[in-house]
């Protein structure tokens, strides 16, 4: 009976202890999921960051990235580990924001364009004409008035803008003769990024747009799915859409960026030591794009010509530019309740400096 008494005593303490260590185990995984919980490193694990691109690693994004990765391991001294998936390899840019809102991915630097489907005031990016120069998107960016506002958007849906980066300006490829007048669009398509003004810009004359996930631009014009698109010159050269084009068209007609995004929560819950160097690591890599982003695209520029020699490249003269502008002029009036007059007027002061 001692015996019985006894095997039941002991049963009944080691149910106690499992269930002690569970709930221990249910305290613990609540506090690491909730916003009071910090990210750590451990000797054996360091503090991941997924990076999420779309672009090939020869593009000044694909480039910055790999940068990153570099100065921020080297910086916090192994404790935090960058892994870069580039060429849509997690996400394409129409999927990447609402993986960064779930912790799927830490980073990502979707295109200006990709943010409007959050924040339509972002679509200022997207206007026709409206930078002459990256200096002059840089200034906006730096500016309360712009930068500042378009970024503190980002925090109602739990995301944090970190940095700007370049890719320089758009040009026109196409699969017939090279496009120098707003006539020479008419009823042709052409692939945009999810982006309405995009859309509106090419109604404006006239011709058919065709939103396509970045990926997919190279074979939908091998088979004729689209007749052209607007790119810059790392991006064309990098997917070889100089190779299925028959000319190019240099216009500089539109600005492309990249907006750097990280979830809010798993950046405020790094450690400060920690936080502090790899936001050092994105200063570097952001100078660093400022820096080569525009001679990396003539570089690209030479290339084309060096591998297709048949590919017709036109400059637009100003007075070619002028009607061009003209043309597009339309969009700024249809979206002005979209994005904003305010932060319209703002960055056509800009221009006019």
């Amino acid at each position: 009976m001692k015996k019985w008494f006894a095997l039941l005593l002991t049963m009944m303490l080691m149910l106690a202890l499992a269930a002690g260590c569970g709930a221990r185990s249910e305290q613990t995984t609540k506090k690491e999921g909730s916003s009071e919980g910090k990210t750590e490193a451990t000797d054996d694990k360091p503090i991941v960051i997924k990076f999420s691109h779309v672009v090939a690693e020869n593009t000044p994004k694909g480039q910055a990235a790999e940068m990153f990765k570099e100065l921020a391991e080297k910086y916090t001294n192994g404790k935090v580990e960058v892994q870069v998936f580039p060429n849509s390899q997690l996400y394409t840019d129409e999927d990447v924001l609402a993986a960064i809102q779930q912790n799927n991915v830490q980073m990502a630097a979707p295109a200006t364009s990709v943010v409007t489907t959050l924040f339509p005031e972002w679509t200022i990016f997207d206007f026709p004409f409206v930078f002459e120069d990256v200096e002059a998107v840089q200034a906006a960016m730096e500016s309360e008035e712009i930068g500042g506002k378009l970024f503190n958007m980002l925090k109602e849906q739990k995301l944090l803008g970190l940095a700007m980066w370049d890719n320089g300006f758009k040009h026109m490829h196409y699969s017939g003769k090279a496009l120098v007048k707003p006539e020479d669009f008419k009823g042709k398509k052409f692939r945009v990024m999810s982006s309405k003004v995009l859309e509106e810009q090419f109604k404006a004359v006239g011709a058919n747009p065709v939103p396509m996930p970045f990926g997919e631009v190279y074979s939908a014009l091998e088979q004729g799915v689209i007749d052209g698109g607007e790119n810059t010159l790392s991006n064309i050269y990098s997917k070889k859409m100089h190779e299925v084009s028959k000319s190019l068209t240099l216009s500089s007609h539109g600005y492309l960026g990249y907006a750097v995004i990280t979830n809010a929560e798993f950046w405020e819950g790094l450690p400060a030591d920690v936080r502090e160097q790899v936001e050092k690591a994105l200063d570097e890599t952001t100078q660093w794009v400022r820096e080569n982003g525009e001679k990396m695209n003539k570089e690209e520029l030479e290339k084309i010509k060096k591998e297709n020699p048949d590919l017709e490249i036109v400059e637009l003269t100003e007075e070619q530019k002028k009607a061009w502008m003209e043309a597009f002029d339309v969009v700024y009036k249809d979206f002005e309740d979209v994005v904003g007059k305010d932060l319209i007027d703002a960055v056509m002061k800009l221009r006019k400096q």
